[in-house]
């Protein structure tokens, strides 16, 4: 997993590439714990790179929205089709902004 992010004044946007899973979704957590900490509020995930997310990536995204829940907003955008199934079948559409990736036509 590669995160390449862009911080300014309370908003931060960050490009996850690879796998949100197991091994890499800690590294993940504790940034935005950092992120959170230092007074971030709006979150932008650009998952347009992003081939796999696990459980444990769904967890460290569940912490994220929790964090945010008292007035601050996270969205997800560019989310391809594969991991916008797993966001469906596990409810996580009826609790993040998910914007899909554009088609491809």
């Amino acid at each position: 997993m590669e995160i390449n992010r862009k911080v300014k004044d309370n908003t931060a946007e960050l490009a996850v590439s690879g796998r949100l899973d197991t091994t890499t979704s800690p590294e993940l957590e504790e940034f935005l714990k950092e992120l959170f900490e230092q007074g971030v509020n709006e979150l932008v995930l650009d998952f347009a790179d992003l081939e796999y997310v696990s459980s444990a990536g769904l967890r460290v995204l569940l912490f994220a929205q929790k964090s945010l829940n008292d007035g601050g907003k996270m969205t997800i955008k560019n989310v391809r089709e594969e991991i916008m199934e797993v966001f469906d079948m596990t409810g996580f559409l009826d609790i993040l902004t998910v914007e899909a990736a554009p088609s491809e036509e």
